[in-house]
């Protein structure tokens, strides 16, 4: 089989970045009232500032797709005509700007210089990115593929606005009776971020500066064990289980926030550290590798909350990371969802501070319904 190597990384940012004080400015005030859980939940996840797509007034300036094709273009910056040589398109998001067609083929719509090529679309939530990235890996290790580009990107600042929420919390009575309901759906609202990022995946190192050497992706999904934790287009019941919003009336769809996105925080607080990162354990043990041969540790991290939560693990476990290993950019650019992998990355690639010979362990868990992705990188 081939090797295969990211060559190039890029991302794209909406507009200028947006601070905790202005954020509802942005996403408006829900029953003309600043909200409650704001301050805690900005406490507790440490992020200060991020990036949405729309203007004050709810207007937006990017389509997903749009972000994605922005990302993919700026990999070919330096000579756009190349754009034309790309052989693999795997583009991943949780938040498709439509559910038909499909989000690589919108992507692909937005670069018409790009050639008539292949189009994959993963999807999912946090761990959709690194599937897309897998695939991209796979199909040139195979040698199927000799320039392919994996992309994930996410524009969730529509759904977060208070205009979604309106309906729903003119039913002060049931609110106000049931507080945790109202901050399940008010979390979230605080804790994500819009953009893009990509990769350039090829089956041979770049002649002049570094590239990152696959060495292997590795995931695992918990599913079959829990129950969801982080969900859209669906409301849970009390039993645990998702009733699809196909399956409710219109009526039923506005009045229970069905398309609104919400997080079980209980769940997520019990589960997602110690069932991730078990696997990560047994993992690096099969592949014969140990925490020592790392030299940066990237993790996904939806809140700063879970980075103390992680080392504890991590120590317990007998494969302390020194903090010095660490790096996340959480409370630069928020948590970007499928995207958030790719902008860490990034920032590190191009940062000029990678030595060939370093190691790179990426890990994203995804509290959707507990599922993880790990990778090691090795700098050439």
């Amino acid at each position: 089989m081939s090797e295969a190597y990211i060559t190039r990384i890029a991302k794209f940012l909406p507009n200028e970045s947006v601070s905790n004080e202005e954020m509802e400015e942005y996403l408006g005030y829900i029953n003309g009232k600043p909200s409650k859980s704001k301050a805690i939940v900005l406490r507790n996840n440490g992020i200060k500032n991020r990036y949405y797509a729309l203007r004050k007034d709810g207007t937006p300036t990017h389509t997903n797709a749009e972000m994605a094709a922005l990302a993919i273009k700026d990999l070919f910056k330096n000579n756009p005509a190349e754009i034309g040589e790309m052989d693999l398109l795997s583009c991943a998001t949780s938040s498709p700007d439509q559910l038909m067609p499909s989000h690589g083929s919108m992507v692909h719509g937005h670069l018409p210089e790009a050639a008539s090529i292949e189009v994959v679309s993963p999807s999912g939530v946090c761990c959709a990115g690194m599937h897309a990235f897998k695939y991209a890996y796979m199909s040139v290790k195979l040698g199927e593929k000799e320039k392919a580009v994996a992309c994930a990107s996410e524009r969730l600042s529509t759904v977060l606005r208070s205009d979604q929420f309106e309906d729903e919390i003119q039913q002060l009575t049931r609110l106000e009776k049931n507080p945790f309901l109202a901050f399940e759906k008010d979390f979230l609202r605080w804790m994500l971020s819009d953009g893009a990022g990509a990769f350039l995946v090829e089956s041979a190192p770049n002649k002049e500066g570094i590239s990152l050497k696959i060495d292997w992706i590795e995931g695992c999904s918990y599913a079959n064990e829990v129950e969801a934790c982080m969900y859209m287009g669906a409301d849970k019941l009390e039993d645990g289980t998702l009733v699809s919003y196909k399956d409710f009336t219109a009526e039923e769809i506005q009045e229970r926030s069905v398309l609104s996105i919400k997080q079980d925080v209980k769940l997520l607080g019990e589960k997602i550290v110690k069932l991730g990162f078990a696997k990560l354990k047994d993992i690096l043990v099969k592949k014969g590798v140990t925490i020592d041969d790392v030299s940066y540790f990237l993790p996904h991290l939806s809140s700063y909350f879970f980075e103390a939560k992680i080392d504890e693990f991590f120590k317990e476990n007998g494969m302390p990371i020194p903090k010095e290993k660490w790096y996340t950019n959480l409370v630069t650019k928020g948590n970007v969802g499928a995207a958030s992998i790719y902008m860490m990355l990034e920032e590190v690639f191009n940062s000029g501070a990678l030595k060939k010979g370093e190691k790179i362990l990426l890990a994203v868990p995804e509290s959707s319904r507990f599922s993880y992705m790990f990778c090691l990188l090795t700098v050439c």
